[in-house]
């Protein structure tokens, strides 16, 4: 198996919930199901997208990922070796993160020099002169220039402040990237110029990324596959232009005609969802986007096993009878 076959990351069964307490030493009253069994793989060197509405789950999975916060059930095998018995230290040296606001990330009180250098010196890898030299080339290698280390987080513009970000992730040259909605948060213009860069160091350094974001049209333009998660649960995964361009889920077809179109004078044809998003509190059983669009055929869904199915070679999708076609 070659290095672009092999398997960096599997997650089974994966589950996530957040107990409700109605005070500090008060037992669970309910729970917030915000992964609610999910299984996937990811291969060493690729970009997997995880896509979805906000609240879906996508950035406590990617949490569980790094082992940020606790699994409540199933299991996460990061090259072969369960997170649960990894080294702290080994975790963090092989997987970090890039959050949506770099900003809140960074002291303010810290110069660039000491944010990006602080993980090397925790580490042990440099210090001083070696210091000032590798953070030097680290801004150097997202594009900023090596004076600036001097400066503060406040004397930089959000796109910037980004850039210093990945700099900070990539100190510690690691094997995995989560990059939690990098570019929301950014001007277009500068979005674009994020990921370039980040689809240039990625192939340059044949690191393995998970992108988060709610934008189907970015999360295709980086991504080699794609997850569409739905209230806690992945609904369809496919390689990116797959997705785009024969989707199978109701959901996913409900996310790719909210891509807005450069043309202002093409006439869209938009899927308008209807209803609310049910509570992750309290799914409803079956298919839950089924239930939010009250479809004829979701009661249908109720005692299926809607695992994904493999419908097409690498496109997985649930087996609902009021969401997919098959």
């Amino acid at each position: 198996m070659s290095d672009q076959e092999e398997i960096l990351i599997e997650a089974k069964n994966l589950k996530k919930y957040f107990p409700i307490k109605s005070g500090m030493f008060s037992s669970a009253k309910a729970h917030v199901r915000a992964v609610d069994g999910v299984d996937f793989t990811i291969k060493r060197g690729e970009v997997f997208g995880v896509v979805g509405e906000s609240g879906c789950g996508k950035t406590t999975l990617g949490r569980l990922i790094l082992r940020l916060i606790p699994i409540t059930e199933g299991t996460i095998h990061y090259s072969g070796s369960n997170i649960q018995d990894m080294k702290n230290a080994e975790l963090r040296r092989k997987m970090q993160i890039v959050f949506q606001d770099p900003g809140g990330s960074m002291n303010p009180r810290m110069s660039v020099r000491s944010i990006i250098g602080e993980p090397l010196i925790v580490n042990g890898l440099a210090d001083g002169a070696e210091l000032t030299k590798k953070v030097g080339e680290l801004l150097e290698i997202v594009g900023l220039k090596s004076n600036h280390m001097t400066r503060f987080p406040h004397e930089f513009s959000g796109g910037q402040k980004q850039r210093i970000a990945l700099a900070r992730a990539l100190s510690l040259d690691p094997e995995f990237i989560l990059l939690d909605e990098p570019t929301s948060a950014l001007d277009v213009s500068v979005q674009a110029q994020v990921l370039n860069l980040l689809q240039a160091i990625q192939k340059e350094r044949s690191l393995t990324f998970v992108f988060i974001a709610h934008d189907l049209a970015v999360v295709r333009h980086i991504s080699d596959r794609v997850a569409v998660m739905y209230l806690g649960k992945i609904v369809e995964m496919a390689d990116a232009d797959e997705i785009y361009n024969n989707p199978k889920h109701a959901y996913t077809k409900a996310l790719i005609s909210a891509i807005p179109k450069p043309d202002p004078s093409s006439v869209v044809d938009r899927e308008v969802l209807s209803g609310d998003v049910p509570s992750p509190v309290n799914p409803p059983p079956g298919c839950a986007f089924g239930h939010r669009v009250n479809h004829p055929k979701y009661p249908d869904s109720i005692d299926l096993d809607l695992s994904l199915v493999e419908v097409a070679p690498n496109h997985w999708v649930q087996p609902c009878p009021c969401c997919t076609e098959i």
